[in-house]
């Protein structure tokens, strides 16, 4: 790879352009520079109008996903080298309306996560859970049917790449649905019913036809496509003759009561 990057830039002003188009920068190539170091130095001393986000940049925060060559990633954390290219293309994601430049306009995505519930809900004990005097405890078992949704920074990747999300706007998108998943399976949570509600729809769960481009992106090694399938699987447990049947007989929402109801509470 030479000394010199050649970075393009889509540039769109929704307010004052038509349409967007590129803007071609060159940046001096360095040892272990990313994406975000070249749009930093692009920014900085070529053109101070790129619109861009960017926190953390390690990885965590999740504000600078874009498009790179084409492809959804963390600027923060894509190495230039490893793009084997000395042209790099950088796009905003797709499946979000463009506020100007690389920054999108996520209240749609925040608003979906929102409307899952995603937080633990406690009907036996409301109390306990707002000034709580002990630890709600788990096995390392049940810990591990879940864990790896909780690993989601909401960078928004997943639902760019989601064909159902282009397509359907009423779709809670990848990264919402994993996290219905992921609160479903904590045997700490006592909405199951209400989850199941909120995702057996027309627009919900059934709309994911399992392309599994969300889990390919995700910068976390998350796997939303996973999550969405075994959500399905439960929603199919409820609504089925016998799972019916057991819910009349279980009071509350514990259509899958926990075997170790008796540890989840420490003294």
């Amino acid at each position: 790879m030479g000394k010199e990057l050649s970075l393009k830039v889509q540039r769109f002003d929704p307010s004052v352009e038509k349409g967007p188009r590129f803007q071609e920068y060159a940046v001096p190539w360095k040892d272990g520079m990313t994406v975000l170091d070249a749009l930093l130095y692009a920014r900085d001393k070529l053109d101070h109008g790129i619109a861009m986000r960017f926190s953390c940049r390690m990885a965590s925060c999740g504000s600078c996903g874009m498009k790179v060559n084409g492809r959804p990633r963390l600027a923060c954390e894509t190495q230039v080298a490893d793009l084997r290219s000395e042209t790099i293309t950088v796009q905003p994601m797709d499946n979000f309306p463009v506020v100007r430049d690389l920054v999108v306009d996520l209240e749609s995505f925040f608003a979906k996560h929102a409307g899952l519930s995603p937080g633990l809900a406690r009907k036996s004990d409301p109390q306990e859970q707002e000034s709580p005097t002990g630890e709600y405890l788990m096995t390392p078992k049940e810990l591990d049917s879940f864990v790896q949704f909780t690993y989601c920074i909401k960078c928004g990747l997943c639902s760019s790449s989601c064909p159902t999300s282009s397509t359907d706007s009423l779709f809670p998108g990848p990264q919402a649905l994993a996290q219905a998943y992921r609160f479903l399976e904590d045997v700490r949570d006592e909405a199951t019913e209400e989850r199941l509600d909120s995702v057996d729809s027309q627009h919900g769960v059934w709309r994911c036809h399992f392309a599994g481009t969300c889990s390919a992106v995700c910068p976390k090694g998350v796997d939303p496509a996973l999550g969405i399938q075994l959500l399905k699987r439960h929603v199919m447990a409820a609504r089925s003759p016998l799972g019916r049947r057991k819910a009349k007989r279980k009071t509350g929402t514990e259509l899958f009561p926990n075997p170790n109801k008796d540890l989840l509470k420490s003294p």
